[in-house]
């Protein structure tokens, strides 16, 4: 397989860093946004009062500094002066993971699930950059994790479009090496929980497959802490599968090895997902993300996703 840079900017079982990053245009033009590019309601940017209530750094004091902000117990630690330093408690961060393991890469319509969940988190990316939050990534593939802290604005961007596209083709690459990692997404979710602070926002995109035991209870007991957004990503010949015999090979087994094949009964109304209503009763934000679906189809299933605490 060739490596994505010898390809062209777009195809339907790789993913392309530039691509990712041009799809800035399409959540600007997606009308009704709900927060504008000063991150805030309002046409205009304004000062903010104060210096919110988030500890985010001690450091050592400084000329300027404010003496309100002095840390004692550092400060009676190390027998210098510590300050404390703030973050507006207002400041939006989302947390996106993207599951690239065995199951994603797989597609019958327009492009592999991988390659979609992709493109939905660069598009919920950026609408939380565009209303003035920070991203993180979490990207688990055949080959294991990656991770990239929380940052903000254009360069936040660059480097997640270019971890997608590494993480995805090294997914790909263990995948035909016969290797592959069996990690669930329970365990996914809780490493996503473990590096996130209180009312960070998680988008998690997956087609929900090798869950593991307690992933629907982990759902729900991360719900009081974070925003959780579950993007299901679903090919249309998982609910609307034509009849039929279909032979396939799986990647990484011995090309020697015998066909395998799939048999597909006749069904005279598409298939019901009853993964949507048990979570969705759950109070779990689903969205779901259908392979053939456009850029466009898939910025505006994700209006409302902008990383701020939703009401309750």
């Amino acid at each position: 397989m060739a490596h994505v840079r010898e390809r062209a900017a777009e195809g339907p079982t790789f993913i392309a860093a530039e691509t990712l990053f041009a799809m800035r245009h399409i959540v600007r033009n997606v009308p009704e946004r709900l927060l504008n590019p000063t991150g805030r309601p309002g046409g205009y940017i304004g000062r903010k009062r104060g210096n919110g209530l988030e500890i985010v750094d001690v450091r050592l004091f400084s000329d300027g500094d404010d003496n309100r902000h002095i840390d004692a117990a550092a400060t009676a630690r190390t027998a210098k002066t510590h300050v404390r330093t703030f973050r507006d408690e207002r400041d939006r961060t989302a947390l996106l993971i993207a599951d690239f393991r065995a199951t994603m890469l797989w597609g019958t319509r327009t492009r592999l699930r991988s390659v979609a969940a992709a493109g939905a988190l660069a598009l919920a990316g950026w609408r939380v950059v565009e209303g003035g939050g920070r991203i993180a990534l979490m990207a688990q593939g055949c080959d294991g994790n990656v991770y990239l802290p929380p940052r903000s604005r254009e360069r936040a961007m660059a480097a997640l479009t270019a971890t997608l596209e590494r993480s995805h083709q090294a997914s790909i690459d263990a995948l035909q090496a016969g290797g592959s990692d069996e990690a669930t997404l329970e365990a996914m979710l809780e490493q996503a929980i473990a590096r996130s602070s209180s009312g960070t926002t998680i988008v998690l995109a997956s087609s929900l497959d090798e869950t593991g035991d307690r992933f629907d209870q982990l759902l729900v007991a991360a719900r009081r802490r974070f925003d959780i957004v579950v993007l299901l990503v679903r090919d249309p010949f998982e609910t609307a599968p034509p009849q039929g015999a279909y032979p396939y090979l799986v990647i990484g087994e011995d090309p020697s090895a015998s066909m395998r094949w799939a048999f597909v009964a006749r069904r005279d109304e598409a298939r019901a997902d009853e993964r949507i209503d048990r979570l969705r009763s759950a109070g779990i934000d689903v969205r779901v993300i259908e392979t053939n679906a456009t850029w466009t189809d898939m910025a505006t299933a994700l209006e409302t996703v902008d990383g701020s605490r939703s009401a309750r």
